[in-house]
């Protein structure tokens, strides 16, 4: 229950901010890609009670540590076909790296699967929604991996917006500062947007739920590389978007080398929501009207509640014979802004969010 910190009584309503789960439905799910990060999706699918029957990689020794780990009893593939055609695979959870995602996320499709697609969704906008009509027209559903939005905060600051708690939306503000060079050495070094497109994804996608039916104008952005930094990748990156009635602004420090923060701020006609903390799984959430403030109680962790607010959330949408909240064609929204950051890092000029199809030079593309 929220805690309340008004001299006055004030009555805000229990927001749904948390994982939800199908009332019945619990297909068997397969996994194709293997990698590191399947343990959050494999630990938020075994709490939830999720059937992963099947796990797919290359390499043989990648799909049998996750099987022998999480689901003894599960097949193990390293032919995607193979899997694909097993009758009672229902949901597949495509968690491969993005240049091999799209032919993979199409094979399930044509195959009658329902997918969970790793983010970012794809490199090309248009390839994006040749995949989401495809899904249309195969009569399945396509959703996206973004975890972020089952990020606690995240989920709480945005359904306390869709409930008009702040009336209507003016700014949205986040700052992030924390060490990213870990990825020293990795396949992430090589990729040259590292922060504005494989990090910052998250909050451009938080950014469109946010702001719902409003369409940003144009997006300008810049990155650059700290002083003393020793990897290729910005590692010091913001963008600002412009709305017709609104305004935001994202900034990411990723070569804080001691201590870090992170913040968002969303002010509206009525009040501010905002959350603040030393990292992204310990944040304190206020709301903050005329009515009073209250700092709610919000439960739960990015990593791996987040894994298990999108694959219940694609469940649930199957359940419910509707599209999921994350669904592709959603998700393209936030790809939108994305790419137009990209560009504009580059040109140095303010871009309309859509004009940029592609992923811009210079890249080298990794998932994360």
């Amino acid at each position: 229950m929220p805690q309340k910190t008004t001299p006055s009584s004030i009555t805000f309503p229990e927001l749904p901010y948390l994982p939800r789960d199908p009332k019945k439905y619990r297909p068997k799910i397969g996994l194709i890609g293997c990698g590191e990060i399947t343990d959050y999706h494999l630990q938020a699918y075994q709490a939830a009670g999720y059937d992963v029957a099947a796990f797919c990689d290359p390499k043989i020794e990648n799909a049998k540590k996750r099987r022998d780990k999480f689901y003894p009893e599960a097949k193990v593939f390293t032919d995607r076909n193979d899997l694909l055609k097993l009758d009672d695979i229902e949901v597949v959870d495509v968690a491969t790296h993005p240049e091999v995602r799209s032919p993979i996320t199409e094979d399930a499709l044509r195959a009658g699967k329902h997918v969970l697609s790793q983010k970012p969704f794809v490199l090309d906008l248009d390839e994006g929604h040749r995949l989401a009509d495809l899904a249309d027209k195969q009569g399945v559903l396509l959703a996206i991996n973004q975890n972020g939005r089952w990020a606690p905060h995240f989920s709480y600051i945005r359904e306390a917006v869709r409930a008009g708690l702040i009336g209507e939306v003016l700014g949205v503000h986040c700052g992030v500062h924390w060490d990213h060079s870990w990825t020293r050495g990795t396949e992430f070094e090589k990729v040259y947007h590292l922060i504005l497109y494989d990090f910052a994804i998250h909050w451009f996608d938080f950014l469109s739920t946010i702001m719902h039916d409003q369409r940003a104008q144009r997006v300008y952005a810049s990155a650059t590389q700290a002083t003393a930094q020793d990897m290729m990748p910005p590692l010091v990156a913001q963008a600002v978007v412009e709305y017709p009635h609104a305004q935001a602004s994202l900034v990411f420090d990723a070569y804080v080398p001691q201590g870090s923060w992170d913040h968002v701020l969303v002010s509206g006609s009525r009040g501010i929501v905002r959350s603040s903390g030393v990292d992204l799984d310990n944040q304190r959430v206020e709301i903050i009207t005329n009515e009073g403030t209250i700092v709610p109680k919000v439960e739960g962790t990015w990593f791996p509640d987040g894994f298990h607010g999108t694959m219940g959330e694609l469940l649930c949408a199957i359940e419910e014979k509707r599209q999921p909240t994350n669904s592709a064609h959603n998700n393209l929204r936030s790809l939108e802004l994305c790419f137009a950051a990209l560009e504009s890092s580059l040109s140095h000029q303010p871009v309309e969010p859509g004009t940029v199809r592609k992923i811009p030079e210079p890249i080298a593309t990794v998932q994360g």
